[in-house]
């Protein structure tokens, strides 16, 4: 009875710690690439026979990954979509959908430029082209040069359904494959503007204040506001990964939303899940 009973508990021993002996591949979203990083770094500290790898590209990059099966968790700044839902079900894998923390995302100018927020309204229409110059928005006499992601990213979606509601991006956008790439070149360009998570904002950018009252009131993209759901352009960040890898998953999931996983989220820079 007790040989059978010690069988019994090394089963389930090993069975709750496969992962850890294991590695992991992670891809998908550049706003959620810092954090994962670092989740990944102190993981691995706490489970040092556990390898992973996080790459970047974009959420719909990472998901077109877990459908061809070269990932092992898709990360997203928005949800999965209908086509790639359908995708997933042809193929069979049924999978499971994760809210990991929130970001708030800032949109970003050049240090030099004297206009310090926008109302949601102004832009729409900055990025739909009907605004190309600053002027029009109480700045200098200066062309907008307007920096966006590409459409592949999470980023992209999000802001065009909810900050522009739907409409088109201008032409004339700059479309950029990677968000550090629009931090970059905002700070270089002096009539640029562009919109990124709030954890890639650093010194060489401004991050503006933004309204969706039409101006009554303008809030900035920070930690507290953020918190406090004050500031309005949020959004849930995810993580999906196949159900059949569920049970591998479970010690990692459950650190990454736990206390520890959770108080990274804070120190990197997103919005914690407790509050929310």
């Amino acid at each position: 009875m007790k040989k059978k009973l010690l069988i019994l508990v090394i089963a389930v021993v090993t069975m709750s710690f496969t992962f850890l002996a294991g590695s992991i591949k992670i891809k998908g979203s550049d706003t959620l690439l810092p954090l994962v990083q670092k989740w990944a770094e102190a993981y691995m500290k706490l489970n040092p026979t556990t390898s992973i790898s996080v790459t970047g590209g974009g959420s719909g990059v990472g998901i077109a990954a877990l459908i061809d099966g070269s990932t092992d968790i898709a990360t997203a700044s928005r949800q999965i979509k209908m086509d790639e839902k359908l995708k997933l079900q042809e193929a069979g894998k049924a999978y499971v959908e994760t809210i990991v923390a929130y970001d708030a995302l800032s949109v970003i100018v050049n240090p030099e430029n004297t206009v310090k927020k926008l109302t949601r309204e102004q832009l729409e229409d900055i990025y739909t082209g009907k605004t190309t110059n600053w002027k029009d928005v109480g700045g200098p006499d200066l062309q907008i040069v307007a920096y966006s992601r590409e459409s592949s990213s999470g980023t992209y979606d999000f802001f065009k359904e909810h900050v522009l509601k739907g409409k088109n991006f201008s032409s004339t956008c700059l479309m950029m494959a990677a968000t550090a790439s629009i931090v970059q070149s905002v700070g270089q360009t002096k009539g640029a503007i562009g919109y990124v998570g709030m954890a890639y904002v650093n010194s060489t950018v401004s991050d503006l204040s933004v309204s969706y009252d039409k101006g009554v009131t303008y809030i900035a993209p920070t930690m507290a506001n953020a918190i406090n759901k004050t500031y309005p352009i949020i959004r849930p960040l995810y993580f999906y990964y196949l159900k059949t890898l569920a049970a591998t998953l479970k010690p990692a999931m459950t650190w990454v939303l736990g206390a520890d996983g959770q108080k990274i989220v804070k120190e990197v820079g997103y919005v914690p899940l407790a509050t929310k």
